[in-house]
């Protein structure tokens, strides 16, 4: 592991911002640190970072505990660079913003205009070194960020929520970008954000985070394919989520049966995905073993699709279907339809 967090909690001004966080980084992944604005990410990020101490546990640096001070915890300082949301240029040209983390090193004037001219090419901006840092746009502040923490070719590059300030061209640029860089330089890549899109274009492995703590981790397809609890349902997106009772054969959500193929028992949670309903007019034979009837209370449109949400008497279920489905099967709202799904559909936590 390149990057370890053991125990990690923080208080500050009486608040517990961090509880007992627990993580592990491997040496090139592209590792995404999700979760709800408030949730603790900027603070994990910074002791991660080595530019705050926690207030109990330890971070590990290629396995080696990093102290709370020194030399040792300078050296290891020096192979990570964060790169904040909002970042800040010097004034001055942007040669010299690039060249800083070199200049302080003691590299030579010719090595240090060959990084910076390479690094510059990296984000697309040769020829922007002469540049008054004052006169950039906000695509391209991020991107000289970008260039003055690579220029030093750390072995860990953090990123806090760098997208958000952005419009929605420059962040789909952006995360391009950031995709290529980390296919080219084979630097880990440590980036918080709280728009799951983002992991899905960009991760391999990840964490979601929910007060202070981790929700689950795992690579990018378990976070967000299997979530385990209600609140990473909800977060990864998942809809027709609910508590309910669950015994052999089925459990029981708001008094109707629904057939599941977990063997688990008691209280808890499942969820269907609004893709597996089927939606139809009429009664179908199918191996579906989930079936119900209601009344279509809405039809919204969400991107290509739409969402049909129908009432099954006090209990209310979301079906996603296409334009074409929609328009073949004639689906308005107060007509009565038929809806099933499989068992094996169904998401049990």
């Amino acid at each position: 592991m390149i990057l370890e967090l053991e125990n990690i909690s923080q208080r500050k001004s009486g608040q517990q911002i961090l509880n007992d966080v627990n993580l592990s980084v491997s040496s090139n992944e592209f590792f995404v640190l999700m979760g709800p604005t408030g949730c603790g990410k900027t603070t994990l990020l910074r002791i991660a970072g080595l530019l705050d101490n926690p207030s109990s546990g330890r971070v590990k640096y290629l396995d080696k505990a990093i102290p709370h001070r020194g030399k040792g915890r300078l050296r290891a300082r020096r192979r990570m660079v964060t790169v904040f949301q909002r970042p800040v240029l010097f004034r001055g040209s942007v040669f010299s913003n690039v060249e800083w983390g070199l200049r302080i090193r003691g590299f030579s004037k010719d090595e240090i205009s060959r990084r910076v001219s390479r690094a510059l090419e990296m984000v697309d901006l040769e020829g922007y070194g002469e540049r008054d840092s004052g006169t950039l746009s906000g695509g391209e502040l991020q991107r000289i960020a970008l260039a003055r923490a690579l220029v030093i070719e750390p072995s860990v590059l953090i990123l806090d929520e760098p997208t958000t300030s952005l419009d929605p061209s420059l962040r789909l640029n952006l995360l391009r970008r950031l995709r290529d860089l980390h296919s080219r330089t084979g630097i880990t890549f440590i980036m918080a954000t709280h728009d799951f899109t983002d992991a899905l274009s960009l991760g391999t492995t990840g964490a979601v985070m929910r007060d202070g703590r981790i929700e689950q981790t795992g690579t990018i397809d378990d976070i967000f394919y299997s979530p385990k609890t209600p609140f990473m349902a909800l977060f990864v997106g998942m809809k027709n989520v609910f508590p309910a009772e669950f015994s052999e054969g089925g459990a029981i959500v708001e008094e109707h049966p629904v057939r599941h193929t977990s063997d688990k028992r008691g209280h808890g949670f499942l969820a269907i995905p609004p893709e597996a309903i089927v939606v139809s007019r009429e009664t179908t034979v199918t191996s579906e073993r989930n079936h119900f009837t209601g009344t279509i209370i809405s039809i919204e449109r969400t991107g290509s699709v739409f969402n049909i949400s129908v009432d099954c008497g006090n209990l209310s279920l979301i079906s996603s279907v296409t334009r074409s489905a929609l328009t073949e099967l004639n689906l308005t709202e107060g007509q009565d339809v038929h809806i099933s799904f499989k068992a094996s559909a169904v998401h049990v936590f």
